[in-house]
C-alpha cells in the first residue's frame, strides 16, 4: 500500500481538506471541516488562473487551522495557515498563488502581496535540490 497518489506537476495551491474551521471550532454543524470549507471556494475562484487546486488530508499543522501548501516545481514552497474558510481569504490565497506561478523562483515581493495573506506565513520549503542563499 502506498500513502502517496500522482498530481498535476503544476503550481498548486494543496489544501488540507480535514483542518479545524478556527482554534474553537472543528466543523460545520453539518459536520464540514474548514479545510474543505476553502478548498471548495478556492476551487470556485481558479478556473482561468493556471492554479491548480489540490486537496489532501492533513498537511500536520493542527494548531495553524485552513492550511495551505503553495508548491510549483523549482521554485520556494510555502505553508500558511490560521484562515477563516471564505471567499475573501481565497481570493487573497489565489490572488498570492498567481503572483507566485509567474516568479521565477517563488519570490513574491512584499509590496505586492495581498492584506489577506499577511501574517499567515508559517514556513518556507526549499525545492528539492535546491538550498535558499545566504
Amino acid at each position: 500500500m502506498t500513502l502517496l497518489r500522482e498530481a498535476d506537476d503544476t503550481a498548486a495551491v494543496v489544501v488540507c481538506n480535514t483542518c479545524r474551521i478556527s482554534a474553537e471550532e472543528r466543523e460545520t454543524p453539518d459536520g464540514v471541516r474548514g479545510g474543505a470549507l476553502l478548498a471548495a471556494a478556492l476551487r470556485e475562484l481558479a478556473p482561468g488562473t493556471g492554479v491548480a487546486i489540490q486537496e489532501m488530508p492533513c498537511l500536520f499543522n493542527c494548531t495553524q487551522h485552513c492550511s495551505i501548501h503553495l508548491r510549483a516545481p523549482g521554485k520556494i514552497g510555502y505553508v500558511l495557515g490560521r484562515f477563516e474558510p471564505t471567499p475573501e481569504a481565497a481570493r487573497a490565497i489565489l490572488d498570492y498563488a498567481v503572483a507566485y506561478a509567474a516568479s521565477a523562483e517563488g519570490v513574491v515581493p512584499y509590496r505586492q502581496w495581498p492584506e489577506g495573506v499577511k501574517g499567515h506565513f508559517i514556513v518556507r520549503v526549499p525545492p528539492a535540490g535546491k538550498l535558499v542563499a545566504d
